[in-house]
Formats: structure tokens, sequence, C-alpha cells
């Protein structure tokens, strides 16, 4: 962003679309069963929920209505999606900061932190490292800082998108970075980005501005809250929005991002393309405050009624969690994951650095440190198939277009082919004897399930050509 920008002048024009005191009162109604089994057959029918009826499901406390939106999750997140879960890996490029974010470490406080921004031959380093794993998808990680521009985005994704090594390569780079004006979402989307993401963090006024300090370019609510509003308008059809959870009430932070999603369809005709709802974390320098702390139960709840209120939004888990708690939410509505993460900048080709100088190196610390193998072993043995798919991205179906897909849930036909394409191709160039011994016997019994048709023979000749040709990124 241009330092001449007025962000003031700029936030003054933006629409500011939550409002407190209404998502509270809504907060304060007991719910009626009848109601909560209304709007929990509402959403099953692949039908967005309102903000209230979100609200009446946040309100459900007894054990038996908790079970029934758990169960509902459950069967739309099957509906929808099948039994597939994307895989993903972040990639963090520079951690300057002007901010000053209480619960962040990147912070520009914590003098502990060890500063660094990536050059261009140690971001290629990086993505070798990571194609070499089996990497097909990732998201890029830039601190606040003028340093990282949109041009200096933008050149680093066209980076990343040129390393080749073997068969491998990346296939899509999402982008976790500062908000944007209108001419720099235009810049990073001409590089070929997919999603832009920007979380909210808390979408309580007070509450932001109680760990935003004023002053600062993230302690402007309204000019991050405007920020995919932007996107949108200047050709990013591809958006991310998250809330970090414990920083107001969960309940609160709910409502807030459906609130967003639902202004981006109402706005634009295209909601968001992830949600995500990662919980606070230790992290260097930052001491966290408990009062918001969300249980491992009230967690559960809070991805099943969002997996309720946006059916057709992916919804990411991160590696912020340990693997058990992943495990378990992966049934109630989850749709992508990363695996194998490594959050310290140069973190995937320098492992052996202290563990003292690791930290000081994260933004916080990760709960999930398994290998992308034994993640993709572990999801086979869970009855799932490992996706690195990128088709939609490549045949244009993204922002509207893909609503038309997923809203209806047809997105799931298209979608089990490619994954099983690409589960072929991790089984074929990197998995261990283990992890493929189990992987091909996950694509014959997707295949005996499937439909003859042309569809299948498609699909099968696609794979045979995996197994005995350098062909790969077969997509339909």
């Amino acid at each position: 962003m241009s330092p001449l920008i007025d962000m003031n002048s700029l936030s003054n024009l933006a629409c500011d679309f939550i409002d407190d005191a209404y998502l509270e009162s809504l907060l304060d109604v007991p719910a009626e069963a009848s109601e909560v089994r209304e709007i929990i057959a509402k959403s099953l029918a692949k039908q967005p929920l309102t903000v209230a009826e979100t609200a009446v499901l946040l309100n459900a406390d007894s054990p038996e209505l908790v079970e029934e939106i758990f169960a509902a999750a459950r069967q739309l997140k099957r509906d929808v999606y099948g039994n597939r879960i994307v895989l993903f890996a972040p990639l963090y490029v520079g951690n300057l900061c002007v901010n000053d974010c209480s619960y962040c470490g990147f912070r520009s406080g914590n003098k502990a932190a060890i500063r660094r921004t990536l050059s261009g031959t140690e971001v290629r380093a990086q993505v070798s490292a990571m194609v070499g794993k089996g990497h097909k998808r990732l998201i890029v990680v830039f601190g606040e800082h003028s340093r990282y521009s949109a041009d200096f985005i933008a050149d680093t994704v066209r980076e990343i998108y040129s390393v080749k090594d073997g068969h491998g390569q990346i296939r899509r780079v999402n982008v976790n970075a500062a908000p944007l004006d209108n001419q720099g979402f235009r810049t990073v989307k001409e590089a070929g980005i997919g999603t832009y993401q920007i979380f909210q963090e808390t979408y309580h006024h007070a509450a932001y501005a109680e760990v935003h300090p004023a002053g600062t370019r993230k302690g402007d609510y309204l000019w991050r809250l405007d920020a995919l509003d932007r996107a949108y308008e200047s050709g990013c059809d591809d958006v991310g929005i998250g809330a970090l959870f414990g920083l107001h009430d969960w309940r609160f932070e709910v409502l807030g991002l459906v609130s967003h999603s639902r202004h981006l369809m109402d706005k634009f005709n295209c909601g968001p393309h992830t949600i995500s709802f990662p919980r606070l974390r230790p992290a260097s320098g930052v001491q966290l405050d408990e009062r918001w702390q969300v249980t491992d139960d009230q967690f559960k709840r809070l991805v099943a009624i969002l997996r309720l209120s946006v059916p057709y939004t992916g919804m990411i888990l991160t590696a912020r969690e340990p693997a058990h708690v992943r495990q378990e939410l992966l049934g109630f509505g989850v749709s992508q994951i990363d695996a194998g993460s490594r959050l310290e900048l140069g973190g995937y080709t320098e492992a052996g650095d202290a563990q003292q100088q690791v930290c000081e190196r994260e933004q916080f610390e990760l709960g999930d440190v398994r290998s992308l193998d034994e993640v993709v072993r572990q999801l086979l043995a869970d009855g799932y198939i490992p996706s690195f798919c990128t088709a939609c991205y490549r045949l244009g179906r993204t922002g509207e277009q893909f609503m038309e897909f997923a809203i209806p849930g047809f997105i799931e036909r298209l979608c089990t082919p490619n994954a099983l394409s690409t589960l072929q191709e991790f089984l074929v160039d990197y998995a261990s004897p283990a992890t493929r011994r189990i992987g091909e016997q996950v694509i014959q019994q997707s295949l005996a399930v499937m439909p003859d048709g042309v569809r299948k023979e498609e699909l099968q000749r696609r794979l045979q050509r995996i197994i005995t040709t350098p062909d790969r990124d077969l997509y339909c």
C-alpha cells in the first residue's frame, strides 16, 4: 500500500455492518427446541442461515440439541464435500510488522523477536523443500510492513510458481497479508493468487480497540473490515475471512463471521471461499488474556454451527490445534487443514536451530507437528480422501461461479475424481510405503462405489497415466 494513501478518508467510506448491540441482544434469547430443529432442517437443505438463526443454534445448550447440531453438521459436511479433506501448508516470508497486537509474536513491541525477510533465493529453497514433500497448495504469510507491498507480494507469488522439482510444483498460492487498497488488490490478482485471506481477529469493536493500539495500521477497525469489499471490487473474487477465538465471547465472533459472510453475499452475490477459526496460542513475548478462552467443547460447537450457517463455504482448521482435536473436528464440517507446517522463517530447510531461536521466529506455537505423510496416512485410515486439487481455480470456477456449484452441493461430483487423481500423484511420487499401501486401498474402494459410466472410465484412465507415465496435473 502506498504511504500516500489516507486510510482515514478511505475507511470513512466503509460500511460498518457489525452492530455490537444487536448481536449481543441475540445471545440473550433462550432457544426453543422446535425452532432449533426448524433451523437445522433449513441448513440441511443447503440454505445459508441468517444471523438471528445462527444465534438460536448458539443459544441451544441442552445436551440433546447440541448433539442434534453435531449430527446435522456431520451430515451436511458429507452432503456438500463428501469425504475429501484439502491439504495445504503455510510459508512465512517475513515477520517485520508495524503493528503491536497484544496477542501476536510478530508485534512490534516484542523485542525478543528475530526479524527476517526471506530473499528470492531463500523463498525458492523453501518452496523446493515443500514440493519435495508433496505439497501442491500453500498460503504465503507476511507481517504488516511497508516492505511487504502489493508489488512485493506479487513478486513472491510469481517466484513460488516458477519453482519446479521433479514432477512437483505449487499449483495454488493463497495469501495472508495486510489489507490493500484497490490498486494493490489488482496487482496481486494479476500475479495469479488464489484466495486472499484477511482475519478481522475480533468483530467486537471495543475488544478490537483493546488489542490493537490506536495509531497503528491495524488499529483502524473499518479499514480492515472493508478490505475484502475492496478485494471484490478489484477483481479478487476468492477471499477468506476469519476470527481469532479467545479475544472476545466465542458466540459473538461466530455471529460476526456469519454477518461478514452474509454482507459479502448480499453485496457481491458471492460469500467467502473459506472461513478460519483459530484459537489463541502461546507466542513469544505475549501474555495471554484468559478471560475469553475457548474450551474444546465450545470449539466443537462453534465449528458445527459455522458449518450449518454457511453450508457452501470451506472451513479451515489449522495446526494450531493438537492432532487429537483436529482428528475429531474433521467430522463436524472442516474441509481444509494444513499439514507438515513450519511457522519459523526458513523452517522448511533450516531444521536443527536451537528451540529458543525457533520460538523467537514464530508467530505462535504449533499444536500439530506431524509430517505431511503422517497426516495423509491418518486421514486415509480414518476414511477420508486427502486432496491437493486445484482444478476449480485453473478452470475459472471461482467467485460467483463457484457458489453456483457449491451451494446446491454439486461440487462433490467434480471434486472427488480430482481428489483421487491428486492422491494418486502423492502416492506415486512422495508417499512412504505404508501410506502408499493404504492409499491404494482407499482409491480402489472409492472406485468400487462410484457409478459406472464415462466419468468413472475417464478417472480410471487418469489414474493409470499417473502410475505409468510422467503425466501429472490431470483434472476435470
